[in-house]
């Protein structure tokens, strides 16, 4: 595996328990950063990936936080950075469904929006707080492509997505050069959230319609991730990579 210099960075992970996330928290242990691992009402999960990761040499603590509630997310990063500075951001909480628009109650959309928007803006806020102090860091917001392709019956998480793009975007140009801002943007990767419990059969047979012809790894996404967070992608900012099977080749 390609080295990525992430020795003693201090790493926080949103929704790591599982998936995505949890592919990101064991790439980034084993590259040498000191991981939290977010999760919310998944302690089992997240105490076993903790174990395995301590078992291979590496550094992590769970921390539990629901990333839709701003007195929670205050109160995860005052106890991270309590014990030092943070030096990379992985928002990647989120949550999907699958329903047509005119069947979208204003509770259906706040729901995905709290978690997938306003969620990723709460961290990186915090985040940009101490980053700023300290004059460096790295952040990685994890969108999809749908965010730039959309998608009917999934307007809300579409929504949600493209405006996690643009919040990069803006981002990066407001805290370079010393912090960098970039995203990665799925396409459909192998979890539970492409799944028959959130997406019909239909659109699982859309999701393998791709050029690749077939489901991302989570173990794909997290090495762009990890890409990002490293020295290696010093001249990177404001940048999303499209990791997503030929999905979306737009610019």
């Amino acid at each position: 595996m390609m080295k990525f210099a992430l020795e003693g960075q201090r790493v926080l992970i949103t929704g790591a328990a599982t998936g995505i996330g949890r592919a990101c928290a064991l790439m980034l242990a084993e590259q040498g950063a000191e991981v939290w691992i977010n999760h919310l009402g998944q302690a089992d999960a997240s105490a076993a990936l903790v174990e395995q990761i301590a078992v291979a040499g590496g550094r992590a603590t769970a921390i539990e936080a629901d990333v839709s509630d701003p007195d929670a997310v205050a109160e995860m990063f005052a106890c991270i950075i309590a014990t030092g500075p943070l030096d990379g951001l992985v928002n990647n909480a989120g949550i999907i469904q699958e329903q047509g628009f005119l069947d979208t109650s204003e509770d259906d959309w706040r729901r995905i929006m709290a978690v997938d928007l306003d969620g990723v803006y709460r961290c990186c806020r915090y985040a940009l707080e101490s980053m700023s102090g300290a004059g460096r860091g790295a952040i990685v917001n994890i969108a999809s492509e749908l965010g730039q392709l959309g998608r009917e019956n999934y307007v809300a998480y579409c929504t949600a997505k493209a405006g996690v793009i643009g919040m990069t975007k803006s981002l990066a140009r407001e805290f370079a050069p010393h912090i960098r801002v970039n995203g990665v943007a799925p396409g459909p990767v192998d979890t539970a959230m492409v799944s028959l419990e959130h997406m019909s059969e239909e659109w699982i047979a859309k999701e393998l319609a791709i050029p690749a012809g077939r489901l991302g790894r989570p173990e794909e996404i997290a090495a762009a991730v990890c890409f990002l967070l490293s020295p290696a992608a010093s001249f990177f900012t404001g940048q999303m990579l499209g990791a997503n099977g030929g999905a979306w080749m737009g610019g």
